[in-house]
Order: structure tokens, then C-alpha cells, then sequence
């Protein structure tokens, strides 16, 4: 058990008797230590050095449908005890019998992002002189790279739990991202682009071979902007690249399938447990066990094991995605994506790594099949309605499908549709599954680091905004 937070059993087992004091049913502690830091280098020298520690316990009780919420940012008991007696009444009724809580002396780890070298052990000037590096190699790539930046942020979290079922888990979450970007000037006009990748894993993701991987990407995004047009825009087919289309699942079609939307009747998916919504060639899957990847979890914030959760299945809506408050009113197991930004919020159910599998068409196959369309796969902002599922993004570059060829390279359009109609819409689905491991943050109410992923895909028809 983490050292850290000075707890004992005893003492975990006093607070949560005191937080079922006006006769809640269940409740939970969440302590959390975090530290940050973050290095940015930008006009060719470091520009920001931050460094940051969070520390509080986050208390829950829930009573029937009542759900009370109170934190502390100190761990002494007078501090946790007063914000149990504040969660247990905002849960409502009294009831003056304390209930009695043993707390296993067992505590449940895993190991979905073993921490090879931890960032403590990691001098800062390691760092510095790591993105002094790849500010060099970005600029000397191209002869039109007018600015570039550099940004390295790390954190790592160690996180203990207890509930009044006895249940207790400690959690150490490492998180490291790096991002690059670049000002490119040419015949007079600027294009701009940014890379970035981000793991649950330590100082060994700084290598050589992700400096040569980023700065090669990021001149490529950069520069085919220079010969992209915008084109006539009108209803087409779309087909969505491997690896970054799929924040569009993520947006328009994963957050339908979480589970407090459903319940609230604000899904259109609500009503289609167990029916068939697109085709029997998709599966989509919500996996909290991919090693090292950014959105994966030992165990969610409520105690439950990471675990790998289809949504749909050959074509049928299979599970929404669960955390416990939502899986006791459907009646059925957590699936392990109760998830929240730190110790001063409630989890509610989350995304983790969102991605669809493999299906059985080569990307030549795809592209081959549209007589005319566009191939997208740089997505910048968007804009979705989560309930009803409409969406617009913004794609940053892509390349025109001219009978069955890719052909001229695009830039600066929209696509406009609704996403379960998008995810019906889907006629193939390609064998090159991708994970885009960039620096995704889910922002539904709360911030959470989330990954995302699909083949290539073909979408019958989307609307294009375009000239």
C-alpha cells in the first residue's frame, strides 16, 4: 500500500462508517497525489518550465438514486471526516446507526503501463537537451520551416482507493506526451501543422528513432498543405484514413454508447440494445488494457478492472459503457469506465481507448471503389450533439478520389452528417487497424486522457463543405 497518503485501514474503514452515517448504501474514498511538469521550447529556446502537486481525497455515498460528493485537499482525519459527514448528507436521509467496514487486507494491482523509468529519475536537462534536439531536426528537414515549438509534459499519479464492500486498490498512473509544431513559409504564404504522441510510460518513450518519427510527420503534414485546394464541396462518399479519423468514432459515435446518456433517453441509441446498427463487418471496441496506451487503466476510479468492452459486435449494439451507478440500473457488470480529472469530481462513465477492428478490405480496395469523393485523415476541431449524434469537422488536409486514384490534396474543408447514421452509412471497412497515440483529451464535463483508432473506412455518403 503507497506510503503517500499515511492511511490505514483503520483509518480508511473510521471514515467511509462515518460516510454511510445518514444510511447510504455504499461509499467510496479516492486519494490522489499528482505530480506535473512541463518544459516548452519555442523561437529556438526554452520559453516555460512549470511544475505542479495535487493532493486530496475525493469522498462518495451513494443512497438510492441520490449520489452525495464531497473532497478534501488534506488527508488528516478531522478534514476527511467532515467531508464524509458533508457527502452523507447531501445523499440525503438520517439515520443515526453507523454500518461497521472491514476493508480487505488484500490490495488488487495490475500492470497495463509497467513504468520502466520513472520521470523522477529523469534529469531535466535530459529533457531540454531532448527538444533542443528535435527543434533541430524539424528545422533542418525543410529550408521553409520558419518557426517551430516543442513541448514535453509528464505526470505521474499515484492513486489509492477504498470502498465500504471492502475493496482496495493502489494505482500508480505514469503519463508522458510530447507535441512539435511548425510555421512554414513559402512564395510568400504560411501553413502550419502540429504532431504529437503521448504514452502511459516513463523516460524510455524519448528516443531517437520518435524524435525521427515526429519531425519526418510533422514536415509532411506541413508542407503538402502548400498544394492543396479547397474543392466543390456536395454529398460524396468519404473515406476516413487509419489512425486519426478516429476521433470521429470517438465524438460522434462513443460518447452515444456511454451509459448516462442512454439512460437519460438522450441517446438515439437508447432503444437499440441488441439490434443490428450498421454492418455486421464492424466491431467497436472500448479497451482499457492496451499496454502503455493513454487511455488505458489498471482500474478505473471506482475500483473495477480494466477491461476491453465491445460495444458493437458484427453489426449489433453490444454493451454501452458502464460505470457502477449506471450497471446497477441496467442490471448488469461495471465495465470498467467510471472515470474522473482528479479527486474533485465524481466518476460518470468515460471512453478509455476507443477504436474499431479490422475488416477484410485492403486500402487500395477502398479507394478503388469511388468513382468520385475525398480521403481524409488530419482532423483539426469539431462540433458534435452528442444526443442526436450531428456532427461537423473540420479536416485540416486529405486528397481528392478522381475514378478510383488519389489524386490533388485538400485542405480546409468540412465534413457535415449525424454519426450513427455515418457509422449505418459505413459500406467497408479496411485491414490496417491504427491507434492514433496523440494527445486526445475527452472534455465531457470533466477532462480525461482518451485514445482513439480505426482502419480505413468507406462512408457512402457524408456532406462536404467545401467552395
Amino acid at each position: 500500500m503507497s506510503n503517500i497518503f499515511e492511511i490505514s485501514r483503520q483509518d480508511a474503514e473510521r471514515v467511509l462508517s462515518e460516510a454511510l452515517c445518514n444510511g447510504g448504501t455504499y461509499a467510496d474514498l479516492y486519494f490522489e497525489h499528482t505530480i506535473t511538469n512541463e518544459l516548452m521550447l519555442r523561437d529556438n529556446k526554452i520559453s516555460a518550465v512549470a511544475s505542479n502537486i495535487d493532493f486530496g481525497v475525493g469522498i462518495r455515498v451513494l443512497k438510492g438514486e441520490r449520489t452525495g460528493y464531497a473532497y478534501s485537499e488534506t488527508a488528516d482525519m478531522e478534514s476527511m471526516l467532515r467531508a464524509a459527514k458533508t457527502a452523507a448528507q447531501i445523499a440525503d436521509s438520517p439515520n443515526s446507526k453507523h454500518k461497521e467496514i472491514k476493508i480487505s487486507k488484500e490490495v488488487k494491482t495490475n500492470n497495463h503501463y509497467p513504468l520502466i523509468k520513472g520521470w523522477a529519475d529523469t534529469d531535466v536537462t535530459y529533457k531540454i537537451k531532448y527538444l533542443n534536439h528535435l527543434n533541430e531536426q524539424i528545422q533542418k528537414r525543410s529550408i521553409y520551416v520558419e518557426k517551430a515549438n516543442a513541448r514535453i509534459a509528464d505526470s505521474i499519479s499515484d492513486i489509492l482507493f477504498f470502498n465500504s464492500l471492502g475493496e482496495t486498490f493502489h494505482d500508480v498512473r505514469p503519463l508522458v506526451s510530447i507535441s512539435a509544431g511548425a510555421v512554414m513559409l513559402k512564395a510568400g504564404r504560411r501553413e502550419n501543422g502540429t504532431v504529437s504522441r503521448s504514452f502511459r510510460c516513463g523516460f524510455e518513450l524519448l528516443s531517437e528513432s520518435l524524435m525521427d518519427e515526429i519531425a519526418d510527420e510533422l514536415i509532411a503534414r506541413t508542407e503538402i498543405l502548400f498544394e492543396a485546394t479547397r474543392p466543390k464541396g456536395g454529398i460524396m462518399p468519404v473515406v476516413m484514413g487509419a489512425g486519426g479519423s478516429g476521433i470521429l468514432l470517438h465524438e460522434a459515435v462513443g460518447h452515444a454508447f456511454e451509459a448516462d446518456f442512454n439512460r437519460k433517453g438522450a441517446s438515439i441509441f437508447s432503444d437499440k440494445m441488441g439490434k443490428k446498427v450498421c454492418d455486421s463487418s464492424i466491431n467497436i471496441v472500448d479497451d482499457g488494457t492496451l499496454l502503455a496506451n493513454r487511455g488505458s487503466c489498471n482500474w478505473d476510479d471506482e475500483g473495477i478492472p480494466g477491461q476491453k468492452t465491445y460495444m458493437v459486435k458484427d453489426g449489433i449494439l453490444n454493451s454501452y459503457l458502464h460505470d457502477r451507478i449506471s450497471a446497477r440500473y441496467y442490471k448488469v457488470a461495471p465495465t470498467g469506465n467510471g472515470r474522473r480529472e482528479s479527486f474533485r469530481y465524481m466518476p460518470i462513465p468515460r471512453m478509455r481507448a476507443t477504436y474499431m477492428k479490422a475488416g477484410p478490405y485492403c486500402n487500395d480496395e477502398i479507394i478503388k471503389s469511388v468513382k468520385r469523393g475525398i480521403y481524409v485523415d488530419n482532423f483539426s476541431n469539431g462540433q458534435v450533439q452528442i444526443g442526436a449524434g450531428d456532427f461537423t469537422f473540420f479536416v485540416k488536409s486529405g486528397y481528392l478520389i478522381e475514378d478510383g486514384a488519389l489524386t490533388a490534396p485538400i485542405k480546409d474543408i468540412n465534413i457535415i452528417g449525424n454519426g450513427p447514421q455515418a457509422l449505418a452509412d459505413i459500406t467497408m471497412v479496411g485491414n490496417d487497424p491504427k491507434m492514433e497515440n496523440a494527445t486526445w483529451i475527452c472534455g465531457k464535463d470533466q477532462l480525461c486522457p482518451v485514445s482513439c483508432g480505426m482502419p480505413t473506412v468507406k462512408v457512402g455518403q457524408l456532406m462536404v463543405g467545401g467552395m
